[in-house]
């Protein structure tokens, strides 16, 4: 996975980032013996950068030993063949109500971490991570996959995702080959519910109606970066926190929107697996996680996704766009976090998206 992200500056200054880090530490304690926390997660996604796994060792004396996943499915394969092993897991929200269902986490024991209560409400309270009025999962950080435009071609920015589709803008969009993201950003733009759509022929006709409109296709940030740097496209839907490194790494002349019709938004957390054996330095990590100390750090290398504490985004220079267009209540109200896919779902996106694919070569 990418290498997830850190600050061009610090949230507050060297003097109260030092104080804040003395406090955290002071909070931690220090480990009497030597231990592992045993952490599941993306490779590259925040928990295993060098910065994480010294401050951590240096705080509370523990080792932080990492396991790594290629997909949420693969997730719960490791959680019931290794009962009582990880005491960290990163999941997506999407995914927390199966493993609620499988009695694979344990509820939140929210008193024990302080960074808690300033977590977005929005995000605290949603119905995918609270059941039966229990928090089953701690928000960690989001992100949204969005419009990106060149701001030389729109010194205006453009509002909707008829951007997309503007006989203006022929030849020059870039889309994700992505059969997910294409029926979910259809979807929004008829104005159906991009997890449960509920006129399919309509969204193959929406898709259809971009053959006019593609000037290509990316997979990967690098395939991205590469055609909005040769200018061969001025508008696509992209990453938001990959458009922040694009500006602060590759001095991109982009920017992003969320659209009057939405966006859509991946948001990942980090639960307590039943029978750890660590569980007290594991709400101690999940709370140095959660915090400004560690978030800071992360988007030192520019493009972190947004973090779900409130008062962290809050501590962000004006100017970052995370801050001033996704983390406000207008852009919150517009973003569609993904909810869980069936199988059959899946499939029908794949099928309809590659009869896409064969009528654009047509």
């Amino acid at each position: 996975m990418i290498k997830r992200r850190a600050f061009m500056q610090r949230i507050a200054s060297t003097t109260s980032g030092l104080a804040v880090f003395g406090a955290v530490a002071i909070a931690w304690g220090t480990a009497s013996v030597a231990q592992e926390l045993h952490v599941l997660n993306w490779k590259g996604w925040g928990t295993d950068e060098t910065f994480a796994i010294e401050s951590f060792k240096s705080a509370t004396g523990a080792k932080l030993v990492h396991d790594y996943i290629t997909s949420y499915p693969e997730v719960f394969t490791k959680l019931r063949t290794n009962p009582g092993y990880y005491d960290v897991v990163i999941l997506n929200a999407a995914f927390v109500g199966q493993a609620v269902a499988e009695g694979l986490i344990d509820p939140v024991d929210t008193p024990k971490l302080s960074n808690y209560p300033n977590l977005f409400a929005e995000i605290r309270e949603s119905s995918q991570v609270k059941f039966d009025g229990k928090p089953f999962a701690v928000p960690w950080i989001w992100g949204a996959t969005s419009v990106t435009y060149d701001t030389n071609a729109f010194p205006t920015p453009p509002t909707s995702l008829a951007v997309l589709w503007d006989p203006a803008n022929a030849k020059k969009v870039c889309w994700r080959d992505d059969p997910e993201d294409s029926v979910r950003f259809a979807a929004l733009a008829l104005g159906q519910n991009p997890d449960k759509p509920e006129d399919m022929k309509a969204i193959r006709e929406k898709l259809r109606a971009l053959k006019p409109q593609i000037k290509a296709f990316w997979k990967s940030e690098d395939e991205w970066r590469k055609l909005f740097a040769a200018k061969e496209c001025i508008v696509s839907i992209f990453w938001s926190s990959s458009t922040e490194r694009a500006i602060a790494r590759d001095k991109l002349p982009v920017s992003y929107i969320v659209a009057t019709e939405g966006a859509i938004a991946f948001r990942d957390t980090l639960v307590f697996p039943k029978g750890s054996r660590s569980r007290e330095l594991a709400q101690k990590f999940v709370d140095y996680l959660t915090g400004p100390e560690f978030y800071g750090d992360w988007r030192k290398g520019g493009g972190a996704p947004v973090s779900a504490n409130a008062k962290v985004m809050e501590g962000l220079p004006e100017g970052t766009l995370s801050k001033k267009v996704l983390a406000t209540p207008e852009g919150m109200k517009r973003i569609n976090f993904k909810g869980p896919l069936s199988d059959a779902q899946r499939q029908s996106y794949l099928d309809l998206w590659q009869e896409t694919k064969a009528y654009f070569a047509q």
